[in-house]
Parts: C-alpha cells; structure tokens; sequence
C-alpha cells in the first residue's frame, strides 16, 4: 500500500512538472501576446530593425521643424488663410521626406454631443488631408484620418475653446516601397536636411555630426 501511494504521488509530480516544462518552452512573449505574434512581436521587429527609433526621431523632428496643428472657427471645418500658411509648411516638410506616413488627428471643443463633435472632428481631419493632397502629397502617404472628438483637449474647459478645436499631423511609420528600399538606414532619413520656405536648411546638432 505504501509503495502503491508513493508512486502515484511520484506520477502527480513528473506531470506537475511536463507540464510546466510545456509552460517554460513557449515562445517567447506568448503570454502577452495570445498565441498571435500581434503587436508586442511587431514592435520588438521595429526596435531590432531601427525602424522604431526612427519614426520617434522623424517624429520630434516634424514637431520641432513644422507647426503640427491648425485650429478652426467654432462649429466649423473650414480652414481659414492662417491654417491654410500652416499645412502649406507642413506640406513642403513631407514632400521632403517621400518614405514616410502621416496620420491626421481631429478635435474638437466640448461644446455639442459626444457624437456630433467626432463626425466635426472627422470633417476637419479630412479637410486637412484634402488640403495636403493639393499640395502635391499622395492620399495613400495619409495613412488613416481619426477623430478624438472632445477627449483630448489642450485646455481642459466645457466651454469654447479655439485651442481645441483642432486637428494635428503627426508621422506614424515608413511607406511599404521606403521601408524596404531603406534596407535598415534609417539614420540617413532622420538626418535628412529639410529645407524650409524661406530657404533655410534646417538640422540639429546631431545630423550636423553626422553630416561632418
């Protein structure tokens, strides 16, 4: 009978253990990741390649170089001469740099329902990517045109506000043909010098070093 118990309780622990053992060799970042190689894979992909640290670097530098926003009449989705200046600058910046996408973001103020102000968020973000489109940018550069509506305000009021009536460009990644084509050298599109309207060449310190 002892002998009888110690080995059941011999074969409870091997399987406790296979079945561990099962555990410990799955791939890596399956727990997270539910089986699919979904997102956690694809940016551990981006920082391998470098990709990722060039898009955030591609990203302050459109920040830093170009006005990323516009703002609109309350009620409206019309761009008026001042943000027509703005995406025109804006526009002369993406030309520039022909392997990378752009997303367009809509907002508004708190005025108005939840549901009235994101179809207003979206009508400005398309008017934006209308406007870029006459400038010469290729509508497929623009990946996708969202629209927060109300929830992201730059001044937290339930009242009018011009500053959050608006919409901001921000860069989201390389085109399909760049991502290829750059093989890896993303240095030398983050570096890039951009040349703006008035002529100025436009780089920091860093792409000056790298330049020397």
């Amino acid at each position: 009978m002892l002998r009888s118990t110690s080995t059941l309780a011999l074969m409870a622990t091997l399987s406790l253990t296979l079945s561990a053992c099962g555990s410990f060799y799955r791939e890596a970042g399956a727990e997270v990741d539910e089986g699919g190689f979904g997102n956690p894979t694809m940016t551990n992909t981006l920082i391998s390649t470098g990709e990722l640290a060039a898009v955030e670097g591609l990203a302050r530098r459109f920040e830093d170089e170009v006005n990323s926003s516009v703002t609109f009449a309350f009620n409206s989705a019309q761009l008026d001469g001042a943000s027509k200046q703005v995406l025109q600058r804006q526009a002369g910046w993406i030309r520039q740099f022909p392997e990378v996408r752009f997303r367009v973001y809509g907002h508004t103020d708190a005025v108005g329902s939840d549901g009235y102000n994101k179809a207003l968020g979206l009508r400005r973000a398309n008017a934006v990517v209308a406007f870029l489109t006459q400038q010469g940018i290729s509508r497929s550069r623009l990946e996708a045109v969202a629209s927060f509506g109300e929830t992201r305000p730059v001044i937290a009021t339930q009242g009018r506000e011009r500053r959050n009536r608006r919409t901001v460009t921000e860069v989201t990644g390389f085109t399909e043909d760049g991502r290829f084509g750059l093989d890896g050298k993303y240095a030398r599109v983050i570096y890039r010098e951009h040349v703006d309207s008035g002529g100025r060449v436009i780089f920091d310190e860093v792409s000056a070093g790298v330049a020397q």
